[in-house]
């Protein structure tokens, strides 16, 4: 069956030949065996199974936990003349029971349905009745109480097992640690599934951490070098993120905002734009882009800082799906480091769940802190080891100086301990630099020894201390105190003097030198085409409601450009082109080439 398979790859999606494990996970699963697949963002997971799902006799359902992935999805196969539908909400009555008819005739190949829909016992009873070939669930981490996007909907999918015995299931996800893996395994109830884990490299990502300031005016200068493209800021709060998307809208910047809080139609509105247009700058909280297939995604942007190592890799990995160059920018600062303590303090959890959660703070924490190159630091928290420095991320292109901060931390130390730790950061800062105000002489801490012992340096550089001291674990934030400095264990011997500490030198981080953005071969001589080309694209595009990329991917429009392919056959051997779309749109874009 892995000829059929190899012949789909081609004629139908049109590419020459897999790429890393997906030939070994579509030859587990056409075997009838379960898989784990771990695969980055953008290396071609949906291959993994809707081509066994097509080569298997029978309807292929695949699990998806966003109504916004699967129209994209299902818009994708559609256009490749593939018989793929979803059931969701959105569908009016009539339209639920044409999928359910063309369920039971056997038309369809491909169903893509949400877990709640599909535990449903009437949606259940009438997928056990018809001929189901293989089971996908997508974002498969969503069933890991320990992992960064937990659904609850998901914890039921375990009845798959039983409800479709010997039907190969698959999990799929672009990122779990192994306690995450080990959980999806149990919660789905796989049977001895083959585990693949490809690599978590990104090489095309460059990631860049600067210590926040003036947010605001931080990524103004950032995003004056993605001019013209797309790209997604987060945001923490559905507020934050309306005021930030109207501060950009009022400064000449495309962007528009999304968030849970919106209504249905502008949310989806916002999102239609996002993915048809170009360079849109989506301000977002955590609840846009899950399944967003959008290729060329230039830069994912973070004001705030993400709940995890996890949720900042699968956020950042959102961009340059096409693989090329994007940047992954994060502003953070100590009060990023005060909140998350308090959102972790103030949550629900148990006191176990409380410690997984504040270890991989801690983790995400000391990644933004860390001196040595970011994508190997990245790496080896996915259990992953890279010798080599990647020369792409901000540490290696402007390495940060370090100075002996052992005495300005003991003073900081000091001042906390003889003020009773019963303080936040801005007052044990105001008693550092000996300020005179009405809450010092309150309590009386002008006539402490420590009063004033810190004035030569600044308020900022006071911070940077402390966010890298509560990183470093020689203090702590007690939020039941409200935010108040305390000293760990681990300070007794900073504070003694048998210990040195170095700490990064916060500096403005130079801008890196800029890597000439997509397309990346397009000479002078050349750029009428590439124009003529993705113009074509638009109008096929507009003409049938769909995003661009759903047409061809700028890959693709650059191969046809650098071979300029004169008939049907030459084009079919454009990577991205099959039977499909070469009888669609083959005419239509054979007509511009020869026109150059």
């Amino acid at each position: 069956m892995i000829n059929r398979a190899e012949h789909v790859l081609k004629h139908t999606f049109g590419y020459v030949s897999f790429r890393g494990d997906q030939k070994q996970v579509i030859q587990t699963l056409l075997d009838g065996q379960d898989a784990l697949v771990l695969m980055p963002t953008g290396g071609g997971k949906s291959l993994c199974y809707q081509i066994p799902g097509l080569v298997r006799e029978g309807l292929a359902i695949v699990v998806s936990p966003l109504i916004a992935l699967m129209q994209d999805q299902v818009n994708a196969l559609q256009q490749l003349g593939l018989s793929a539908s979803y059931l969701n909400s959105t569908q009016s009555r009539e339209e639920q029971n044409t999928v359910m008819r063309s369920i039971h005739d056997g038309s369809l190949d491909i169903l893509y349905v949400a877990p709640e829909r599909l535990l449903l016992e009437s949606t259940l009873n009438r997928l056990m009745a018809a001929h189901v070939s293989l089971i996908a669930i997508d974002e498969a981490h969503c069933v890991s109480q320990w992992g960064h996007d937990f659904r609850v909907d998901y914890l039921g999918l375990h009845v798959l097992r039983r409800a479709f015995p010997g039907v190969p299931r698959v999990a799929l996800t672009a990122t779990a640690d192994e306690r995450t893996r080990v959980e999806i395994v149990e919660r789905l109830d796989l049977s001895e599934p083959q585990v693949f884990v490809s690599s978590f490299d990104r090489p095309n990502i460059r990631y860049i951490v600067q210590e926040k300031g003036d947010a605001k005016a931080q990524l103004i200068k950032f995003l004056q070098g993605h001019r013209n493209e797309a790209g997604v800021v987060y945001c923490m709060t559905r507020n934050r993120v309306d005021g930030m998307a109207a501060w950009l809208q009022a400064r000449g910047v495309n962007a528009l905002p999304y968030h849970a809080g919106m209504g249905a139609e502008e949310r989806s509105e916002n999102q239609r734009r996002f993915l048809h247009e170009d360079a849109v700058v989506m301000v977002a909280t955590v609840a846009f882009g899950m399944g967003i297939d959008k290729p060329d995604v230039r830069f994912v942007a973070h004001l705030d800082l993400p709940k995890s190592m996890e949720a900042y890799y699968q956020e950042t990995g959102r961009a340059g799906r096409d693989g090329q160059p994007s940047d992954a920018w994060m502003v953070y600062g100590l009060q990023d480091v005060v909140r998350i303590a308090k959102m972790v303090q103030d949550s629900n959890a148990n006191e176990s769940h409380k410690r997984v959660e504040r270890a991989k703070i801690d983790s995400l924490l000391g990644w933004c802190e860390t001196n040595t190159c970011r994508r190997r630091a990245l790496l080896r928290y996915f259990g992953e080891d890279q010798e080599d420095t990647c020369g792409n991320c901000d540490v290696c292109l402007n390495p940060p100086k370090t100075w002996d901060a052992t005495e300005a931390s003991q003073k900081l130390l000091s001042n906390i301990y003889r003020m009773g730790q019963r303080f936040g950061s801005g007052h044990v800062i105001d008693v550092l630099r000996g300020k005179d105000n009405q809450k010092v002489q309150q309590f009386g801490h002008h006539k402490l020894s420590t009063y004033g012992i810190g004035a030569e340096r600044s308020d900022k550089q006071w911070r940077s201390i402390i966010r890298q001291l509560l990183v470093q674990n020689y203090l702590l934030v007690n939020e039941e105190l409200y935010g108040a400095l305390q000293l760990t264990e681990k300070a007794r011997g900073l504070l003694k003097g048998e210990v040195k500490i170095f700490l990064r030198e916060d500096v403005e981080s130079a801008k890196p030198e800029r890597v000439k953005k997509r397309p990346l071969n397009v000479s002078d001589s050349d750029q009428e085409l590439w124009e003529a080309l993705k113009q074509c694209r638009k109008v096929l595009a507009d003409e049938q409601g769909v995003p661009p990329f759903h047409i061809f991917h700028d890959a693709t429009l650059m191969e046809m450009m650098q071979y300029r392919p004169q008939d049907n056959a030459e084009l079919l051997t454009i990577n991205g082109v099959g039977e499909v779309k070469l009888e669609k749109y083959g005419d239509e874009f054979l007509q511009v080439l020869s026109n150059f």
